[in-house]
Formats: C-alpha cells, sequence, structure tokens
C-alpha cells in the first residue's frame, strides 16, 4: 500500500474501510499506517535513528519527524543529545525531553511500498485476532452456526462469519459427511490464546453439545422447569439423557419428547440419527441405575457405597438387552449414572450367593470346630470372618434366632482363641520371612493379607507402593480386595513415606546452606565486613 499516493483524506477513508470490513477500531488501522511510514521512513534516512510518523486523525496529512531525547551523558548520537545542545535550539528542549526534526515527505518505491502493506496487513491481523479473542472468550459454552470453509480428514475449518474455527477430528461425529459450503452447528468448548493468533475450538462430538440442543428444542428447559441431570454419549450411535422437574404437574421426559417426538427428532437429525433415550431422573441411585438400564427390566440391586460399585441382577432372558451391543448400554448407564454397574443374571447370582454362603460356611467350620448348622446361621447373619465373632458383644450374638446366651458365650471363646492362634502363626511366618517393620506396621492391610504379600516377595513397604492396583487386587483378591480404587488407595498410602523423605532431604539442603555454629556464623560475619 502507497500511502504517499493516497491525498490526506483519501488515507481516512481506505482506514474507514478497512476498519469496517475487519471489524477492527479505526485507531487499529491508523496506528498500523503510521508504523509502516516510519518503518519506510527509518529505511530511507538510517534504521539507527528515532524516525517517527504522525498522521493527523482529521485531514490525514502525514507529518515525518526525527525525534531526539535530551540526556545528562550521550551514550547514542543517533537518538540522543546533551542537555548544553538542547539548551541551544530553539525553542530550548529540557533533559527528559526530545527535540523534533521535522523530515521531507518520503517517496515510496517498490519495495518499500510492499514493506509497509506487510507492515498494515500484518498490524489488521493482529487487531482482528485480538477483537476475535475478546469477542469469543466469554461464549465458550455456546453454540454457533457456521459455514464449512475447509473440510479435511484431521480437522474442519468453520467460518462464523467475524471469526473462523476448527473442529477437530475427535470432536467430529463419527461417519459424519461434512463438505465445504455446509452448514454446521457445533459447540465452543474452547478459546485460547496460541502462538499463531487466538483458536476458536468447537466441538460436536461432546455431551454438553447434545444438552444445549434439548436447551434450544425445549422451551421447559431454557425456562429452569425442567433440569438436565446428565448426560452420557457415544458420538454417532447412542446416548442417555438424564432430566429432573421442578413443577411436579410437568413430566420431563413427555416435555423433552414434544408432540409426536418432534423435539427430540429434532436433536436426532442435527446427530445424524444418533439414538437418545431420555430418563427421569432419580435421588435414589438404585432407582435412577434401574431407569439408566432401561429398557432392560431389573430383578434385584445391591449397592456398595464404599466401592460405588453396584450389583444389578436382571432375569436371564433380559441379560443381552441390559448389557447392549458391545456392552454400550450397562456402560452407559455407568457414565450417567457415575456407578460402576455389574450385571449378573438370576442364576448367576444365585450360583454365586450359594458359593460364598458354602465357602463361609466350611470357613467357619474349620475354624471354630462347629457343626454346619450353627456355621449356617452365622454366615446368614451377616458374619464372614471369625474376627467378626470375636469383637461382637455377647448380646448380639445371643440375639441370633436359635442361640441362647451359653452357645454366644462358647462361640465368641473359640473366636478369640482362633484369632490370637492365627496372630501368633502369622507373626512366626513373617519373622522367617524376614519382613521389614515398616511394612509390618502398615496400618491398611490386615495381618493375613500382610502374609499373603510376604509368601509373593512383598517383604517392604516400598515393595508394596512399587506395585501397580491390577498387581495387588491379583495378590490380595481371596481376601475380598477386589475394586482398583481401593487397591489404589493402598498403594498411595505405602507412597507417603517417600513424599515425607523428599521434604526433609529439602530442609536439610536449607539447614546446609545455614552456619552449623554461632562461632561459624560470627566468623562469616566478619569475613563480610572485611570484604
Amino acid at each position: 500500500m502507497d500511502t504517499s499516493s493516497i491525498p490526506g483524506m483519501e488515507l481516512i477513508q481506505v482506514a474507514d474501510v478497512v476498519a469496517r470490513e475487519k471489524s477492527i477500531d479505526r485507531e487499529e488501522v491508523m496506528l498500523a499506517m503510521e508504523e509502516a511510514i516510519q518503518k519506510a521512513g527509518r529505511a530511507k534516512y538510517g534504521l539507527e535513528r528515532d524516525i517517527r510518523a504522525m498522521i493527523d486523525r482529521k485531514s490525514g496529512a502525514i507529518r515525518l519527524e526525527r525525534w531526539m531525547e535530551v540526556v545528562e551523558e550521550v551514550e547514542d548520537d543517533e537518538t540522543q543529545i546533551s542537555v548544553d545542545e538542547g539548551a541551544k535550539l530553539t525553542p530550548a528542549v529540557g533533559l527528559g525531553e526530545f527535540s523534533k526534526q521535522s523530515l521531507p515527505p518520503i517517496e515510496f518505491g517498490r519495495i518499500a511500498a510492499q514493506t509497509a502493506k506487510q507492515v498494515i496487513s500484518q498490524k489488521v491481523r493482529d487487531a482482528e485476532r485480538a477483537r476475535q479473542f475478546e469477542e469469543y472468550k466469554d461464549r465458550v459454552g455456546e453454540i454457533v452456526v457456521g459455514t464449512i470453509k475447509r473440510a479435511e480428514s484431521y480437522s474442519i475449518t468453520v467460518d462464523l462469519g467475524r471469526a473462523e474455527a476448527v473442529i477437530r477430528r475427535e470432536e467430529m461425529i463419527p461417519r459424519e459427511n461434512l463438505r465445504q459450503g455446509d452448514r454446521v452447528r457445533a459447540y465452543i468448548i474452547d478459546v485460547r490464546e496460541e502462538q499463531r493468533g487466538p483458536q476458536i475450538f468447537l466441538s460436536r462430538a461432546c455431551n454438553e453439545f447434545m444438552a444445549k440442543l434439548f436447551t434450544q428444542e425445549v422451551p421447559e428447559i431454557y425456562d429452569g422447569i425442567i433440569e438436565i441431570k446428565g448426560v452420557a454419549r457415544e458420538a454417532g450411535s447412542r446416548a442417555k439423557i438424564s432430566v429432573l422437574s421442578n413443577d411436579p404437574g410437568i413430566d420431563p421426559v413427555g416435555a423433552c419428547v414434544g408432540m409426536r417426538g418432534s423435539r427430540v427428532q429434532a436433536v436426532v437429525g442435527e446427530l445424524q440419527g444418533e439414538k437418545v433415550e431420555i430418563i427421569p431422573f432419580n435421588d435414589d441411585p438404585a432407582a435412577f441405575v434401574v431407569n439408566a438400564l432401561a429398557p432392560a427390566e431389573v430383578a434385584k440391586v445391591v449397592m456398595d457405597e464404599v466401592a460405588g460399585r453396584m450389583e444389578v441382577v436382571v432375569p436371564d432372558d433380559q441379560l443381552s438387552l441390559a448389557i447392549g451391543r458391545r456392552g454400550q448400554n450397562v456402560r452407559l448407564a455407568s457414565q450417567l449414572s457415575g456407578w460402576y454397574i455389574d450385571i449378573l443374571t438370576e442364576a448367576e447370582e444365585s450360583e454365586r450367593r450359594q458359593e460364598e454362603f458354602r465357602t463361609r460356611s466350611t470357613g467357619f467350620i474349620e475354624a471354630l470346630n462347629i457343626d454346619d448348622v450353627i456355621a449356617h446361621l452365622l454366615v446368614a447373619e451377616g458374619f464372614v470372618l471369625p474376627e467378626e465373632i470375636a469383637e461382637s458383644t455377647i448380646e448380639e450374638l445371643a440375639n441370633i434366632q436359635g442361640f441362647d446366651e451359653d452357645i454366644a458365650t462358647e462361640l465368641q471363646n473359640r473366636a478369640v482363641d482362633y484369632v490370637e492362634r492365627e496372630t501368633t502363626r502369622i507373626n512366626e511366618a513373617l519373622d522367617k520371612l524376614k519382613v521389614a517393620d515398616d511394612l509390618r506396621a502398615f496400618e491398611y492391610i490386615s495381618l493375613a493379607m500382610l502374609l499373603s504379600l510376604a509368601e509373593n516377595n512383598i517383604l517392604t513397604l516400598d515393595d508394596l507402593a512399587d506395585l501397580d492396583n491390577e498387581e495387588l487386587v491379583s495378590l490380595l483378591g481371596e481376601h475380598g480386595l477386589s475394586d482398583d480404587a481401593e487397591a489404589g488407595d493402598i498403594i498411595m498410602a505405602a507412597r507417603a513415606h517417600w513424599f515425607d523423605d523428599e521434604d526433609d532431604q529439602a530442609a536439610d539442603a536449607s539447614d546446609s546452606d545455614a552456619p552449623d555454629t554461632e562461632a561459624e556464623a560470627g566468623e562469616i560475619s566478619a569475613d563480610a565486613s572485611d570484604s
């Protein structure tokens, strides 16, 4: 852009047109033009000189000046003058002020004009990107509509009108065929500054996109009467969305489905035929999981709140429906509810319960030397280990149907004897295996678990800390450890001393930098004063 060939008012008009087309501030364009003229001026009069250009904002007149700062001691002859030289100027220029020397206007050659054009274009691009960032940084979480500008295998570039955005491959709906020129709706997942400028990232595969689509299609959700509690989705295939009505008179599922399915079909159409199930939310986790596993029927639910697991028993003919194709139904239900769900048939559940009953009964018979009737009564009451009987009171045991105080006392005595014998046996075995004191003092595992670890050459706390979750579950599965999360908690507790050691080393290093004695501190102080 050869600004020297543009009359003043036309220069103003050019700035106005560029500012309007790029939706940026007119002042930004004027500053870019000034910088371009300055760059050309320095190329002509000396790159080391402080050449500045000013464009009159009303008339468009260009003024070119050489600035020199008045300083006490001149270090750069090209940009500084002394106080004495400043005093000789008319008018005089004082310390810290600038001497301004007008320069004749420059004629732009081809190279200078090209350089000026590049500077202006770059500045305009920078201003446009800054404007885009400011406009979109607070719009994360909105749905936008744009036109596909470029469609590639790894990403799609979307023209939003005032900005460009990107949909990466992992944020596209699988097998969706989008082409250049297509109109597309997407969810803004992120807006961030990068080296190449602000980037707007969109998604059509995230859960939030579906939630926003329902918000647009269902007025009751937009008004807050119906609340979306959760979304679980495998983009392009199947999704589950849970909804709750804050008005007892409004059915949340019916409102989301709409007349003859019009509302849900609008969402399904946008998602390229993705199968969507709308599920009523329930504060009772078990009831909610039953709803989430629809259309499968559920016979029984057993919850383990500590482990966050739920065992769901279904009729034999409902197993494949509950699990779904490639496990999709139970996987989505698990994501929606936040519970790990284990599906069993009634036959499998009955067989497993019977096996557990037999195993526990046999354990009591062998440990306490009792007959199978008493052992069955203990198991039926919920006892698992002899240690639990030893820790119970006589009154609790006597309240079991078929027991009296004499039986309860005898059972507890036998349980206490058994626990003492086992403790002695295990401690002797640990001594022979030379188990380290730090592992024996570790409070997160039982003595029986400790012996199983030692028999597998886990002899120190560091040995335990080096295990991963799967290894620990395999070693202690016979003792009831079957959950990866619980195994992870044990391993992290075993690793805690590693971080304590790091803190101690840091403290020791800090202490070593300080004087060891008062005398040494005095010597350091004396040396410092001598220097």
